[in-house]
């Protein structure tokens, strides 16, 4: 174990890492947000018939997380380009994997989301969205030289639809929207010719407004009537209020806070709006953080979260190649989506679909994900700025005025 110990050790110092610049600031804000999150379902847990588990689940995840985020920050990420076809083709397999029996599972909700490992269930599409991340991030590495034409754009429609045809017919809608989502903020920020993204906009825009109106009629094909009534629920919730009442009871709850909230004033009770909420320990814990800990809670996290986006997208803008800017766009974009779309649901902003608050829900395939995520942002930062990495992979022996010249260009794009 001690010989194992020093040759992880001499491996990691041959890295030559600048570990001055790990991100401590951003280590803080998780392990903040995953503590708010375990208090949050420990509260949950003690107030409403002893439902402990979620809150016991989160700790250990959030622990466990941690040493994945540690571990995930010394593995160089052009190691891991360099496979990235493996990891994006085993990923796909377990993403398929969750429509047959014995290992997929749909826990009795409709939905084939999870595959049965010891001790717990994964959730294979959290994990899809860092695969994909990935190959992207290779993809328009490789293209970089071809971004004044459709290639790139091309190529990672043809990443992303293999994976979105089989989260699809999960169904998990909301894992898709994700993926296409991450998908477009990297092709936007890829330095993608604007004579390219004009007539993607000017196509797509129309496309999603027909196929709003389409969902909308009688029986459309790749939809499930579920996923159309919580759209036509959104739109007209006076006329459908048995399909938008888990939304109606969660903005009650939030509203019943108050400025303080109900634990700062009268502790923990059984006597809650969010107990009428389904699934509040994951898509709709903000209900009870909001209902809990009131407006002044609410704005608090929401001013964290806002800090924790700013650090990630600080991390991409001071990337030392184009491979780590596009991992950090592509994991920004990931947190940013899942924070809007859960608070959003919760209140109303956006119709109901299934998406974990990043850090606060429970669920250990999205903690074990977003730890992965963090400690590849760690990584990213902590890559030497005088050898830049030609083409996302590293120039070894690169003579230091060439490299900080080619920083210096890139800075520019």
């Amino acid at each position: 174990m001690h010989r194992l110990w020093l040759k992880l050790k001499n491996k990691i110092l041959e890295k030559d890492y600048e570990w001055r610049k790990y991100n401590f600031p951003l280590i803080a804000i998780v392990i903040i947000m995953g503590m708010i999150g375990t208090f949050s379902l420990w509260i949950i847990g003690s107030g409403y018939n002893n439902r402990d588990a979620d809150f016991k689940k989160h700790l250990i995840g959030l622990l466990l997380g941690l040493i994945i985020m540690a571990v995930m920050s010394i593995i160089d990420y052009h190691t891991i380009c360099r496979f990235v076809i493996i990891y994006y083709i085993l990923v796909i397999g377990l993403v398929a994997a969750t429509r047959f029996s014995p290992l997929g599972t749909n826990n009795d909700k409709g939905a084939y989301r999870w595959i049965n490992l010891p001790g717990f269930q994964l959730q294979p599409s959290e994990l899809c969205k860092i695969a994909v991340i990935f190959a992207i991030a290779v993809v328009l590495t490789k293209l970089q030289d071809k971004l004044h034409t459709f290639i790139p754009f091309l190529a990672v429609m043809a990443v992303i639809s293999l994976p979105l045809v089989f989260i699809l017919i999960q169904p998990d809608l909301s894992s898709s929207i994700v993926i296409i989502f991450i998908a477009a903020m990297m092709l936007f920020a890829s330095g993608l010719s604007y004579k390219i993204i004009l007539p993607v906009i000017c196509v797509a825009v129309p496309l999603f407004f027909v196929a709003i109106w389409y969902i909308q009629q009688p029986d459309p094909l790749f939809i499930k009537p579920y996923q159309v009534g919580r759209i036509i629920g959104f739109r007209h919730p006076e006329l459908y209020p048995d399909i938008v009442y888990q939304q109606e009871n969660s903005i009650e709850a939030i509203s019943s806070g108050q400025l303080y909230g109900k634990y700062i004033l009268g502790g923990i009770s059984d006597v809650r709006q969010y107990n009428r909420v389904d699934v509040t320990e994951s898509d709709f814990i903000w209900s009870a953080i909001g209902e809990e800990f009131g407006f002044i809670g609410c704005f608090t996290i929401i001013i964290v979260l806002m800090v924790f986006i700013f650090i990630c997208l600080h991390v991409a803008k001071n990337a030392v190649d184009y491979t780590g800017k596009m991992l950090a766009i592509g994991i920004s974009s990931m947190f940013m989506f899942q924070i809007f779309a859960n608070i959003g649901v919760a209140t109303m902003i956006l119709p109901n679909t299934g998406l974990p608050l990043p850090f606060l829900s429970s669920g250990l395939s999205s903690m074990f994900t977003y730890m992965m995520a963090i400690g590849i942002l760690l990584n990213i930062g902590i890559q030497p700025v005088a050898k830049v990495f030609g083409r996302g992979f590293l120039v070894k022996n690169e003579p230091a005025d060439l490299a900080s010249k080619k920083y210096d260009n890139y800075q520019n794009i």
